[in-house]
């Protein structure tokens, strides 16, 4: 019993844990599903992060409470018209995109840190002082065993990741905009046949996941870090482009998987709580979100085919 006690005292951090991850994973989808490959979700998590925590600091006393909300808004333009430089080099220049992905890690690494200083004179920002908080949903947080999992002193932001990943798969698969993207990411010259545009269905799906990379790491910044440095983001854009593939390129299967590696975060906060690893060596729940991740990009959990034009430049009149 104290087993269950102490897991359903852990899903309220699995799920904030698991919202970044969620945002920026769904953004992954929609690039991928177009066929251009995102590696640099890393580095647009942090633009995301960087430009929300900027944003809450400035706004605070304007703003008041509706500060955190335009936040999340500020960090999720930030990086989707940083992502264009993606899809120019991606789409445009039919340049490598795994080392345009690269480039915008580094890229926004860089700035951050060069922006923080400038502004801050250190290498961290200050603690914002209007973050999200956590609430207890009315009702449903009195449903015995339930209520304290999932309605009881969580984030909001969790629940809108979680209704993002649902529209997702509701835009990708019951709308002609979700056809057409996903026959751009399956076969671009014969979707340029039937008169779908290759390459603005391609710069749309690379700025749909900057702004929700973005969104993910201003979520991530307003509700776990509180402020910015440059190790704000470390490693949670590549949680998520492994959620993106553990989940088969779906959004619901990337839903999953970032709710898995949520969990590991989680465990790795608080799993020595646990009597049964208790004994574990507190580096090894550390590593245990990152150890997973590179087993799901590796391919051994869960195999999975990508869209077959995924990471090809196409060539109008090219097979």
């Amino acid at each position: 019993m104290e087993f269950i006690d102490q897991l359903v005292a852990m899903m309220p951090m699995v799920l904030f844990y698991s919202a970044p991850l969620i945002f920026t994973a769904i953004g992954g989808v929609f690039s991928e599903r177009s066929g251009v490959v995102n590696i640099g979700l890393e580095g647009l998590m942090v633009i995301g992060a960087f430009s929300g925590i900027v944003f809450n600091i400035f706004f605070a006393d304007t703003l008041g409470a509706a500060t955190p909300w335009l936040s999340l808004v500020a960090g999720a333009i930030a990086a989707g018209i940083f992502s264009i430089m993606h899809a120019v080099a991606a789409v445009s220049f039919r340049a490598n995109q795994v080392v345009s992905g690269v480039a915008i890690n580094m890229m926004a690494v860089g700035l951050g840190v060069f922006l923080t200083r400038e502004i801050f004179g250190r290498g961290q920002t200050d603690s914002i002082t209007q973050p999200f908080y956590t609430e207890t949903i009315p009702f449903l947080s009195e449903i015995p065993i339930i209520g304290d999992m999932f309605f009881n002193g969580v984030y909001i932001t969790s629940y809108i990741a979680i209704g993002v990943a649902v529209l997702a798969w509701f835009v990708l698969y019951k709308t002609t905009f979700g056809l057409r993207l996903r026959a751009v990411g399956e076969h671009p010259m014969a979707a340029d046949t039937n008169g779908i545009n290759v390459t603005k269905m391609r710069y749309i799906a690379v700025i749909l996941s900057g702004l929700l990379a973005g969104l993910g790491g201003a979520t991530y910044a307003l509700t776990i870090s509180l402020s910015f440095a440059g190790s704000t983001i470390s490693g949670q854009g590549f949680m998520s482009l492994a959620a993106v593939i553990f989940g088969k390129w779906h959004p619901l299967g990337a839903l999953g998987a970032a709710v898995f590696f949520g969990f590991a975060q989680a465990l790795s906060v608080v799993g020595n709580n646990f009597d049964f690893l208790s004994e574990v060596p507190s580096v090894y729940l550390v590593i245990l979100p990152y150890v997973l991740t590179v087993l799901a990009l590796a391919g051994f959990i869960g195999r999975a085919e990508a869209p077959k034009a995924n990471g090809e430049p196409y060539i109008k009149g090219s097979r």
